[in-house]
């Protein structure tokens, strides 16, 4: 069982900044960490990722602008969001693949105003 709290979601203008947290508990051993978001009207979609070798992969629209990295000594992964566009607001959902299986945080507000 995996618990994840995400922080760091808030209101930024247009071509600002903010950085997301997310701690994992329940389980030392996490492998793929990431996150994800979800507009209101659309699906949620992968926003980036990372394995515990620190191999990401990002979605075409946040590269360059965003970064994801993760701490497997704290449980944490967090993302960076630089350059932020109105069309990056979205509830942003942590995630974490363990054994197979996938646990989501309850998700964090990022609005960007123009």
């Amino acid at each position: 069982q995996v618990q994840l709290v995400e922080s760091g979601g808030g209101l930024v203008q247009a071509g600002g900044s903010l950085r997301l947290s997310c701690v994992a508990s329940g389980s030392i051993f996490i492998s793929t960490m990431g996150w994800y978001r979800q507009a209101p009207g659309k699906q949620r979609e992968v926003v980036a990722t990372i394995n515990r070798d620190s191999r990401t992969n990002y979605a075409d629209s946040v590269k360059g602008r965003y970064t994801i990295s993760r701490d497997n000594a704290k449980n944490t992964v967090d993302l960076q969001m630089n350059s932020l566009k109105p069309e990056d607001t979205a509830v942003y959902y942590c995630k974490a693949i363990l054994f197979g299986y996938d646990y989501w945080g309850q998700g964090t507000q990022v609005t960007v105003s123009s």
